[in-house]
């Protein structure tokens, strides 16, 4: 109850992913009465200085744009490259990142973009003199060819159906992407073959970031060099953490004209144990941690009371609404999953409110309908016509003997693979294991590997079922039914299949999905995309266990952080300054009505 009434007061301040300003003395991190920086800020705000400690439970996996496929690496990347526009993470609004501005066609097909003429990329010896150059338009039509190319390996290419001539680039049936024109340096044009909804958010994402020529010819998909305000640094182990500096040359100020980012460097660790990083927390070598292990959450309030109730307090406490959904996934095209009864009677037979409660101790929302995260960004979508799967002991019996396998007689052996890193999910796998053989009497073992491995192995179909979670990657329902589209799936599992690594087919979803992607009114699109989410759950490819939600500890010092649902980053306009009460009751006026709760 306690910790309800407090987050009313701090929900502006949701994080996704463990965001800490490291007390770490050896790093000399600094708030604004210590920091050593030689900038100075203009303005009674933003202070120039400090390090950033940004934690996840594993390191990256390639921060080249072409390949970027796991939150992490979005991340990180998303620091170091820019794109033609960006999200606001305010709002998740598009605004203007190298594209001062843009146009579209009345058809919706035809974009044109300006460019600003002040961004350059990161300084490396791949440059004449060692110096970055200039951005023009036609790094954008190289980016974009680049990334239709069959220049490198990639699973999923967002693009290649939706901008003219992709495809056929892409199968070397012509010399240029027909779809990208360079008016002039300044001056970018994209037609579509097509009208879509979602095309200016995939613009906004990392994926889409500009390549320089001269990096991608001297590195590869190994290139670390962008535009963005923070720039790669090596490390010792890129396995335990990195470091990225500022980029001195940054194209983006503030209102009073002081030049992003105020931060001197940004440190990410990759520590796998929750438990651990919740040690580091309580002997204040951490200043924020997201997501408390459920079995100490009540240990860390009782020890730390005084902190979350000074005015102003030194730590906050938050209960997170994510637009990330947590589920166990079917390979759906292989026995015993290529039967829709066998996929029912596992739905039915799982106590998602028997994991919430004893096993999640409350953190996370139930998974009762469909894929989407019921949050009010998407208020007018209807939810009412996704059936979820309740708890029902004997409609899955049932389920399961229609299918031939009574009391689980003949039922072949299942693998449940999930990835290392994180007590919560393993003690997930657990309870769901019992779960099943006392409903069904079917035992599944369960595998953890590296979050690389199970992602290679879900593409390839190398297992029965998978441990799954999918962040949207902008703000529709659209990212969430995408993974589904069958389009995705090919003949063979000696060829990929992601993101629909389910390899779940069904045309009528496939048609539904499809023309909701190019209704411009809402209305409209969010029927078609209720519609066939109502198809997907009725065909259960997925179980759906819980809605994202977590508890996050951080410290007031840290300033100008704007949560978001989707885990998009920027820490360009982030910085270090202790805390006063008058701002903190200014603070509190702010947060008063927040606009991202769940919806009811």
């Amino acid at each position: 109850m306690y910790i309800k009434i407090l987050n009313n007061h701090l929900l502006a301040f949701f994080l996704i992913i463990s965001i800490v300003f490291f007390g770490c003395q050896q790093q000399g991190s600094e708030t604004a009465e210590t920091n050593n920086s030689t900038r100075t800020a203009i303005g009674d705000n933003a202070v120039y200085g400090g390090v950033l400690c940004v934690l996840d439970e594993e390191s990256f996996r390639s921060i080249f744009p072409g390949k970027i496929e796991d939150a992490t690496s979005a991340k990180i990347a998303g620091q170091i490259h820019d794109g033609l526009v960006a999200f606001n993470p305010k709002d998740l609004t598009i605004v203007p990142c190298i594209a001062k501005d843009w146009s579209v066609s009345e058809d919706q097909t035809n974009y044109t973009f300006e460019l600003r003429s002040n961004v350059f990329f990161h300084d490396d010896e791949c440059f004449e003199n060692g110096k970055g150059r200039k951005v023009t338009a036609q790094d954008f039509k190289y980016s974009f060819e680049l990334l239709c190319s069959n220049k490198f390996e990639v699973s999923y290419n967002m693009f290649i159906d939706k901008i003219a001539g992709a495809k056929e680039f892409k199968a070397g049936e012509t010399e240029s992407l027909v779809g990208i024109s360079v008016v002039n340096d300044s001056t970018i044009t994209i037609k579509l073959k097509e009208p879509h909804t979602s095309f200016i958010y995939n613009l906004a994402m990392p994926n889409s970031s500009v390549i320089a020529k001269e990096a991608y010819e001297k590195y590869g998909t190994s290139l670390t060099i962008g535009t963005g305000p923070f720039k790669f640094t090596e490390s010792q182990d890129e396995l335990t953490d990195l470091y990225l500096v500022y980029n001195e040359n940054y194209y983006m100020t503030d209102s009073y004209g002081n030049q992003l980012p105020y931060l001197d460097s940004i440190h990410f660790q990759f520590i796998p144990s929750k438990v651990a990083e919740l040690e580091l927390f309580k002997a204040k070598d951490l200043s924020i941690i997201y997501g408390l292990p459920p079995t100490k959450i009540a240990e860390v309030f009782s020890e730390n009371t005084a902190n979350f109730t000074n005015r102003p307090p030194k730590t906050y406490v938050n209960q997170e609404h994510e637009l990330v959904t947590q589920y166990y996934e079917f390979n759906a095209s292989k026995p015993p999953f290529d039967d829709v009864n066998v996929r029912k009677a596992f739905n039915y037979a799982i106590n998602k409110k028997k994991i919430i409660e004893s096993t999640l101790n409350g953190q996370g929302a139930i998974g009762d309908q469909g894929i989407t995260p019921k949050v009010m960004l998407f208020k007018k979508y209807d939810y009412s016509r996704i059936n979820g799967y309740q708890f029902d002991p004997l409609k899955a019996r049932k389920l399961l003997a229609d299918a031939g396998y009574p009391n689980g007689e003949g039922f072949p052996p299942v693998t449940l693979e999930l990835n290392l890193g994180g007590n919560t999910h393993l003690m997930v796998a657990q309870e769901i294991q019992h779960q099943l053989k006392s409903v069904l009497n079917i035992w599944i073992e369960f595998e953890q590997v590296s979050f690389t491995d199970k992602i290679e192995h879900s593409k390839y179909g190398k297992s029965e079922m998978f441990r799954s979670a999918w962040v949207a990657d902008y703000p529709s329902p659209e990212s969430f039914l995408s993974i589904f589209h069958g389009l995705n799936v090919p003949d063979s599992f000696d060829e990929p299949s992601y993101p629909n690594t389910t390899r779940y087919v069904n045309s009528r979803f496939d048609s539904l999905f499809v023309a909701a992607t190019k209704m411009e009114d809402e209305s409209s699109r969010f029927e078609n995309f209720a519609e066939a989410e109502r198809i997907l759950m009725e065909d259960a490819p997925i179980i759906v266990l819980w809605y994202q939600e977590n508890y996050t500890l951080y410290h007031s010092e840290i300033r100008n952080f704007h949560y978001n649902a989707i885990d998009y980053f920027d820490f360009s306009d982030v910085y270090i300054k202790t805390l006063t009460a008058e701002e903190f009751e200014k603070i509190e006026a702010e947060w008063a009505n927040p606009d991202n709760s769940r919806v009811k």
